[in-house]
């Protein structure tokens, strides 16, 4: 791309003028008002975002961006550490089932966190919900590192989830602010550019740190370390807003507490974030999901009443968190948003996708270390490829889309390639040789090819069927699909490792005449694996049962590539123009319609033809 087209892209800013008749203020386009609420068309934050994005120079966007690398670089690389680290401390309490628990915990936590951090960015400011994420960041990685048993573990790592879920919304809310939607994708792609040096150093800062110290020490650092990351992207957004507000921009402009009062918009925020809804969401997924992981492979453990309790509860809940959502004045679902397909595909494919890629990757790691007899810095690597891959062909695809506007191809492609990928992984499940090792390599790197095709073109896609006042809504919407396919596939992996790995070791490692060998094998592996070499029979007895598990976790995933591609299908194309967002969408007024052309160029009188509808 030439210095000419590159200061094109990084100069757009937002198409709407800044409203500067306050947050409680009445447009004459306005259909909708709020009666006195603090948030009208247009939420506080975004009217603030819209006001000071016309004061962003191209050093200024220059400098949001190398913030977002920064503390992208800090939360990503944490990232992989402690889903290194989580296997381990899990095995440390002789609790490493309770690996698919905590993850199920995460993502039903993550999916519940994305609309509420959009509706905190949306009415108080995206600085604000950055330091929300410092705040949970910090007190869950502290409560992770101190933890003594698998249940303080397991809180810390839904505070820290909280704070994760936070800023990870927040970099590409910030990105879609200041980015026009053909450039957006390849700027989309900077918080995730990180991992292409990650994945080579995270395998060499996990080994050191397990050689000299434990694994509290590796995760308690990043209490100090994530917040010193944040502060250049704090400051830049700072600095820009302060020069919006010395020209008078935000004059006008109230912060919700001025406007309400501290007693109104404690029980405003009570009802703008939907506590209620997050809370029956919390318990129908929470409830149904996670004893799914809890049977321990005993038949007798479904009829206990720690399973069926909370699973009754959770479908309970069911119903009434559906009527709850059609009645509240602020749900976290916006169904009026779910009603074209650019969306529903889009959110169906986000969460197959995620569904998908965690039956295979929840207990990749602890795969590599006993199946593959890998080492801990090149298990490290391995579960990091997907990763790296995606990133070096997403950010090349950026590059592409740029020019051709388009997306839905690239889309449908990376999913097909997705299901290869996933027949490559079912061939190389566990295998200790040489082929083995390039075996899972090779399938790593495919799924990473894939997943640079689709997940990010897929929430560009999404982002372009929205208008700008509900691009965090519905981005958070996109990310919580993410979260609810990782629960469903923490939930159904768990299940599957529960219910099957305990008795094909029992069955195993019968001849050995050690009961306790196999309940060993099976709450901590690593000590084993550290125990019995590949050569042992034990251990070649225990690998088989490890291939057969994960067979079956790679062939169920596999199958839920059919509806992802079948969703990618589904997806309208619509030209990606040099706007932030397209005004025209959610109800198609003027300038160019969903379908990507103008208004009246698919038919007479602006009538689709058929066929325009497929694209």
């Amino acid at each position: 791309m030439s210095d000419t087209s590159h200061e094109k892209v990084i100069s757009s800013s937002t198409s709407t003028a800044p409203d500067h008749k306050g947050y409680d203020g009445q447009r004459a386009t306005d259909t909708v008002p709020h009666r006195g609420g603090i948030l009208g068309e247009k939420s506080p934050g975004v009217k603030r975002i819209e006001a000071i994005s016309a004061h962003f120079t191209r050093v200024d966007r220059i400098f949001v961006f190398l913030g977002v690398f920064l503390i992208a670089y800090a939360y990503g690389l944490d990232g992989i550490i402690r889903y290194t680290y989580q296997p381990t401390a899990t095995a440390s309490y002789s609790t490493h089932s309770l690996l698919a628990t905590v993850n199920v915990i995460r993502a039903v936590i993550a999916a519940a966190a994305q609309p509420t951090a959009a509706r905190i960015a949306d009415v108080f400011g995206r600085v604000e919900l950055i330091l929300v994420s410092v705040f949970f960041y910090v007190l869950g990685t502290i409560i992770e590192a101190c933890s003594n048993n698998v249940q303080a573990f397991a809180g810390g790592a839904v505070l820290y989830q909280i704070g994760y879920t936070c800023v990870l919304l927040l970099v590409e809310v910030v990105i879609a602010d200041i980015t026009s939607l053909r450039s957006r994708l390849f700027f989309s792609y900077i918080p995730a550019l990180p991992f292409i040096i990650n994945t080579w150093i995270s395998g060499n800062v996990t080994s050191a740190v397990l050689g000299t110290t434990t694994w509290k020490w590796g995760i308690g650092m990043w209490a100090l370390i994530y917040p010193v990351c944040a502060l250049p992207l704090i400051i830049a957004l700072y600095l820009v807003g302060r020069r919006a507000r010395k020209a008078g921009d935000l004059d006008a402009y109230k912060s919700p507490y001025q406007l309400l009062g501290g007693r109104r918009i404690m029980i405003e925020l009570f009802w703008q974030l939907d506590v209620i809804g997050i809370i029956l969401l919390i318990a129908t997924f929470g409830l149904i999901l996670a004893p799914l992981t809890l049977a321990q492979g005993q038949a007798n453990q479904w009829q206990s009443g720690k399973i069926i309790a909370p699973l009754v509860i959770g479908i309970v809940c069911v119903p009434v968190w559906i009527v709850w959502e059609r009645r509240v004045k602020h749900p976290i679902v916006p169904f009026h948003l779910l009603k074209d397909r650019a969306v529903w595909a889009a959110l169906g494919m986000a969460t197959m996708l995620n569904f998908a890629w965690t039956l295979q990757g929840d207990y990749l790691y602890t795969v590599l270390i006993v199946a593959f007899d890998e080492s801990i810095q090149s298990a490290t690597r391995i579960t990091s490829l997907y990763s790296f891959a995606s990133v070096i062909t997403g950010g090349l695809l950026g590059l592409v889309v740029f020019k051709v506007r388009r997306l839905k191809a690239f889309i449908v492609f990376g999913t097909v390639l997705f299901l290869v990928a996933f027949g490559l992984l079912i061939r190389y499940r566990g295998s200790p040789s040489s082929s083995g090792h390039s075996g899972i390599i090779g399938a790593q790197v495919v799924l990473g090819i894939a997943g640079g095709l689709f997940p990010y073109p897929g929430q560009a896609s999404i982002q372009a069927a929205t208008r700008h006042e509900h691009l965090a809504v519905i981005t958070s919407l996109y990310l919580s699909c993410y979260n609810i396919g990782s629960a469903l596939g923490n939930s159904v992996s768990g299940a599957i490792w529960t219910q099957v790995l305990p008795g094909r070791l029992e069955t195993n490692l019968a001849g050995f005449g050690n009961a306790s060998l196999a309940t060993g094998v099976y709450s901590d592996p690593f000590t084993f694996a550290a125990a019995y070499p590949v050569g042992t029979p034990q251990r070649d007895q225990v690998i088989d049962a490890y291939q057969y598990t994960q067979r079956l976790l790679c062939i169920t995933g596999i199958c839920l590539c059919v509806p992802l591609i079948i969703f990618s299908c589904l997806l309208r194309d619509p030209k990606l123009g040099k706007e932030q967002s397209r005004p025209e969408v959610e109800g198609g007024i003027g300038g160019e319609d969903r379908y990507g052309g103008r208004n009246g160029e698919a038919g007479n009188e602006g009538k689709t033809k058929w066929w325009a509808r497929l694209r």
